[in-house]
Parts: structure tokens; sequence; C-alpha cells
């Protein structure tokens, strides 16, 4: 018999484009000797959880007490670096700058922006974090939902405001250029998979082996869980009414990520609009594809790259997946009404054995 802890994701301020369960798995017959105990609370406007199993004298009042401090203490200060909700954030400074000198940035902040300019490149530019003028303009940034769509005209006007080949990058003075004054970025694909890797980090420094962190649905796991299995990981249908399971994954020393279409959007005149924006057209992703996942070693690659192939769609997106050899299943929206499964190679290589 299994026992289910879902955490279901909220809609996050920062705008985070995952939708997944995470289930810990407690066989009845596993070890004895070993507890699962539970740190979670609200971050980056969403929920994180941090699940840890120890062996049976568990974590003393004294240790748990300093696990809380240091995990939430992690995450208030990524958070107070990178989020767009709170004005007086690293990067919210740095967009409100029209100063086209060299920004100075912490280490933190340098890291997510190269990997903002990695993953781009990856991505063939899927994935671009200065799009943050046009969530905006859209209704999904941090000014809220907007009475109207922004006009042909005005999304031309913001697109040359935006693209990775306005930055950059001194990695020896851990500095950022904006090569336009009114450049801004929103790293809502980037930071929830960043803020489980630095936690997944901080952990294993502490000596904890086996552990479930899961930060708005960006989930990275080391070891097993109670059972002694690897961890169990439920992946979303992506349906807009209730909740369920469409598949369950063990992830043993990976990390897991989804971007969907389903939870966040609203609709103008019978017409869709979703959070995630291409890129290429500043418009709202027009197209099958309802969900990806991506299993990758960190979570911040997989939190970008699942972000990068919903803009490219199900089949752009899927030959890139498959052309770098990525473990990722595709939920695709069918014409009755339901969805087809389409996972890599890599992908059943990895969750079948």
């Amino acid at each position: 018999m299994v026992s289910a802890d879902l955490t279901s994701l909220g809609l996050p301020r920062l705008g985070v484009l995952v939708a997944i369960l995470a289930i810990a798995s407690i066989a009845c017959g596993g070890p004895r000797d070993r507890r699962t105990f539970e740190f979670r609370g609200p971050t980056m406007g969403t929920t994180f959880s941090v699940k840890i199993v120890t062996g049976s004298d568990g974590l003393s009042g004294p240790d748990r007490a300093l696990l809380n401090r240091a995990i939430r203490a992690e995450l208030e200060r990524i958070n107070a670096l990178m989020s767009t909700w709170d004005p007086e954030s690293e990067l919210s400074r740095f967009n409100r700058s029209v100063s086209q000198d060299p920004f100075p940035v912490s280490p933190e902040t340098f890291e997510v922006f190269r990997w903002a300019l990695e993953l781009g490149a990856l991505t063939d530019g899927a994935l671009d974090v200065t799009v943050a003028p046009l969530v905006d303009a859209w209704g999904f940034g941090s000014h809220g939902r907007l009475s109207t769509v922004p006009t042909d005209t005005e999304i031309a006007r913001l697109r040359e405001m935006t693209g990775m080949h306005l930055l950059e990058l001194d990695a020896v003075a851990e500095t950022v250029r904006k090569q336009r004054p009114e450049v801004a970025c929103d790293f809502s694909a980037l930071a929830p998979g960043y803020a489980a890797d630095r936690l997944w980090t901080m952990l294993l420094k502490r000596d904890v082996g086996d552990f479930l962190v899961d930060v708005g649905g960006e989930l990275r796991a080391s070891g097993h869980n109670e059972a002694g299995a690897p961890w169990q990981i439920g992946i979303e249908r992506p349906q807009t009414v209730g909740r369920a399971v469409e598949r369950t994954v063990p992830i043993l020393d990976r990390a897991i990520a989804t971007s969907g279409d389903y939870r966040n959007y609203y609709e103008v005149n019978g017409t869709r609009v979703a959070h995630i924006l291409d890129p290429r057209t500043g418009r709202p992703i027009q197209h099958r594809l309802a969900s990806v996942t991506v299993i990758d070693e960190l979570a911040v690659r997989a939190d970008g790259i699942s972000t990068a192939l919903m803009v490219l769609g199900p089949d752009e997106g899927f030959a890139l997946a498959e052309r770098l050899g990525l473990p990722v299943l595709f939920i695709v929206r069918d014409e009755g009404g339901g969805f087809t499964e389409r996972a890599t190679p890599r992908f059943d290589a990895i969750t079948t054995h």
C-alpha cells in the first residue's frame, strides 16, 4: 500500500511555470528504521517543501530548528535577489536602471544570468529572460491583469527591447550590462529551479543524504525515500478542472520540472491567453502542447528547458529534445479533448529502469 502526500502548486507571484505533484512513497513493508521529516512554507509567491529521511532516532529539536532556519534563509535570500514583485530586489533594481554601464550583481544573480544565456543559446532563443516588458504587457507581471491586450504596434515596440543579445556579462567583475536602457528581465523560468539546486547543495554540505526538495514544483531528489526506494514523482494531468496524476516516475539523484499552459491563463473574446510567451513573436503560445516534463541533473536546467520546449511546441520542441538527447515527456491535447503522451527515448530509458 502506498500513501501519497500531494503537494499542489499555487499561483506564484514569480510566475513559476511548473504544475507537478510530488508523491513521497512510503511502503508499509519498507525499512522500519527510517522516518520522514518535512519542512514547508510559502516562498516566491508559491510554496516550498523539503522532505528529509532519517534513521529511527530522527532529528533532534535543535537540529530541526537549525535546518528550518537555514532552508528559509536560503530561500529568502534568493527571493530578495531575483523577485520581480519586490521593488527592492536586486533584479528589480537592475530592471529599473536606465544606465548602460556595467551593473554589479551578487554571485547568485550572476549565475542565473549565465544560465539564461546558456539555455537561451541551447534552445535557439526559445528561453529569453528579457521578455519581462512583454510579460507585463500581457498582464502576467507584477502589475497584474490588464483590461486590454497589447496591440500589434505595442508588441512590435516591446520586441525591440527584448533579446538575449541585449545583455553583456562580465564573468570576472560579475556585472551585467544592458545594450538598451529599457531592457528588463524576468527569472520566473529559472529562479525556482535554481533555488531547489541551492537547497540541495546546502543539505548535502550538512551531511543530509536522503531528501526531496520542491520549490514551487521544481524538484530535486537525493538518495531514497522512507521505503528505501527512489522518490516517486507524480506528473500532473494537464486538465484545467481538478487535479489528477498522469504518470508516476521514479527519480534518483536527479531533478524534474514541468511547464504547462493550463493553470495560469485568461480568455479574451473566447481566445485563450496563456502565460507562456514566445519570445520570437511576443505573443502567448498557440499550439496543442499542454505540458512538458524534463528530467535533468540540475533543477535550474530542467526548469528553463521545460519552459523553452513549451514555447517551441509539440513538433519543434520534440525535435530539439531528441536532437539533444534529453529525457522529456510531452503531453499533447488531441482533437477529442483528451491527451496523448509522447516521450523521448531517453525519458523512457530513465523512468522504466
